[in-house]
């Protein structure tokens, strides 16, 4: 029989039972989550059943931060969506309703599926998880938005345990409560004495004095109030991140422009959408290379005068977005450090006019032809600052092989210029150039884009007939370790970008220099010429070194070894490369 109130006779109501932690039968409820049947020792057996066999007889009730209507909406309109199975009532039944003294068989057969961990993404309303951590979102009344120049309220839960979070939540709530209500009262809005000052309130009926032992003072840790440059300079310094130089470098000019943009001194705490916008702003009329076109100026005078101007080349939008992207990392591991609730930049960049596809082209016919046949490679005065004028000389050295090594691979710059001269060496019977941060002989100088850039690329017949292998082996004999160390480092200490400087006066000199045309062109032509020989999908991918999506991370690529080297020597083979013509160099 139903529990009944003596006063009305009615049966107490989920808010009665919620508001002391008891369900209708007197047992504790879980989570807000309570059957729709009393449980008396009688019929615990019976009811137990009933809820362990929920293909027959399903049943829902509400969870923490969910209504009965809701409840009922779902029991009325997702029966079709939601199989009553996915719902372990049953454990939760077993484990925290009343003891009975009987187990049901039907319960003990649906150990193998439960699925508590369902219930944890079923969070209270405004609690969400962000990466390990628990959250609170507080929506401000629209009369205090004004006050609090804010939207929403933001309150870390300081743990990532929902059971821990539950417990904090009430008085985060109620903190987030006291604010708005402090707000209205300097404005002389009309307000809640409770909400202010809770201590003060006058309680209708006293609360009855329980004797408790006395507690140890814990006293909060401090929160650090950073600004933004000793933030940045953190992110930067973090241990935790492996990056290479060029990327450190990259968000070193990120930081930079943060701070003049932003200011150094501003508490990285108060850092809005605002000022992100502001410096996106600043982003779209930034000169290209405004240190060198205005040493004096900041960045924002610098923007000022272009966007004056009107006829100063300014960043494209790419590299805007490259350094937002940058500044929106930083304020995430901001947000993971709980310097901040939120990431003030996510969404902001530019739109960029130019597609993907078309931001760099192959090189055509005419332009391979000039490159394969300036005086570098059909003879020249010498392999220094002679390389352009006619000569007797044929240097075989880095300005020879690495373009022809692009072309004929499609690796990247600065993969080629890291090779070690034992990286060129037979594997199975076949040449190879492997592409790898492992050494042989001890080098440590090895950097990769991405994990697919580990590879093993056939080195083509062209390459072996112009005498790459034996210039290899000549290198080893010598007792060199890298295979081209003869490129400078130049004023960076990067031997890609010197030889990318001087890759782009070679085709200015040759004549080949176009528009949306350079180094990395040589990676497009190989692309080209894998789809002309009609080589299959995933021997191209793996021979450039190129991952789509999740194709690579996918569980079934981790099975078996991967395509034998006979396989993709006689994909290589089969690359024809009738655009260009080198038989001058066999």
């Amino acid at each position: 029989m139903t529990q009944t109130d003596h006063t009305t006779g009615s049966p107490p109501s989920l808010d009665e039972h919620a508001a002391d932690g008891r369900g209708r039968d007197g047992s504790s409820v879980l989570l807000g989550l309570e059957p729709q049947t009393s449980l008396s020792p009688e019929n615990a057996g019976q009811n137990l059943s009933h809820f362990a066999d929920l293909d027959s007889q399903p049943c829902y009730a509400p969870l923490l931060g969910t209504s009965t209507s809701q409840v009922l909406e779902i029991s009325r309109g997702s029966s079709k969506k939601r199989s009553p199975e996915s719902i372990c009532y049953p454990k939760l039944l077993r484990e925290n309703g009343p003891s009975s003294g009987q187990k049901s068989r039907k319960i003990v057969s649906v150990e193998g599926r439960v699925c508590y961990g369902k219930l944890l993404r079923d969070l209270p309303r405004g609690v969400l998880r962000r990466g390990q951590k628990l959250y609170y979102r507080h929506t401000v009344p629209v009369d205090a938005q004004r006050l609090l120049n804010r939207l929403e309220i933001w309150r870390s839960l300081r743990t990532d345990s929902l059971s821990v979070a539950l417990r904090r939540l009430p008085g985060v709530v109620a903190q987030i409560e006291m604010e708005i209500e402090r707000a209205r009262a300097v404005a002389g809005m009309p307000v809640d004495a409770m909400l202010i000052e809770p201590s003060s309130y006058d309680l209708a009926e006293p609360l009855m004095p329980i004797a408790t032992a006395p507690l140890p003072a814990v006293s909060a840790p401090p929160v650090a109030s950073l600004t933004l440059a000793e933030a940045y300079r953190n992110y930067i310094d973090d241990p935790t991140r492996a990056w290479t130089a060029n990327t450190r470098e990259a968000y070193e000019t990120s930081r930079r422009l943060a701070i003049a943009v932003i200011g150094e001194a501003v508490p990285v705490a108060s850092i809005s959408r605002a000022h992100c916008r502001d410096m996106l702003d600043v982003l779209r009329f930034l000169p290209a290379n405004a240190g060198k076109l205005f040493p004096k100026l900041s960045p924002r005078e610098a923007a000022d005068r272009a966007r004056l101007r009107g006829d100063i080349k300014v960043i494209s939008a790419a590299n805007a977005n490259s350094l937002m992207s940058n500044m929106s990392g930083f304020l995430n591991w901001a947000v993971n450090e709980e310097l901040l609730a939120r990431n003030p930049a996510r969404g902001l960049r530019l739109p960029d006019p130019i597609n993907k596809r078309d931001k760099r082209s192959p090189f055509d016919r005419e332009q391979l032809h000039s490159i394969f046949n300036a005086p570098l490679y059909r003879g020249c005065a010498d392999g220094g600052r002679g390389y352009n004028k006619a000569g007797s000389q044929r240097p075989r050295n880095a300005r020879f092989w690495v373009p022809l090594i692009a072309l004929f691979t499609g690796a990247r710059l600065g993969e080629i210029c890291q090779l070690d001269t034992t990286d060129i060496r037979a594997v199975d019977g076949v040449d190879c150039i492997v592409v790898s941060l492992r050494s042989l002989n001890g080098t440590t100088d090895k950097q990769l884009k991405t994990t697919a850039s580990d590879r093993l690329i056939p080195v083509h017949p062209i390459l072996i007939d112009c005498g790459l292998v034996h210039f290899a082996e000549a290198k080893r004999k010598a007792g060199e370790k890298k295979l081209f160390d003869d490129i400078e480092t130049g004023s960076t200490g990067s031997r890609p970008v010197a030889f990318s400087k001087w890759f782009t006066q070679f085709l200015r000199a040759s004549g080949a220099q176009r528009s949306r045309t350079s180094f990395h062109s040589f990676r497009h032509n190989f692309r080209d010429e894998l789809r002309a020989a009609r080589i299959d999908h995933d021997i191209a991918l793996l021979l450039g070194g190129w991952t789509t999506g999740s194709s690579r991370t996918a569980v079934h690529e981790n099975y078996g070894s991967g395509y034998r080297v006979d396989a993709l020597n006689e994909a290589v083979r089969k690359l024809s490369f009738e655009q260009v013509d080198v038989q001058h160099l066999l």
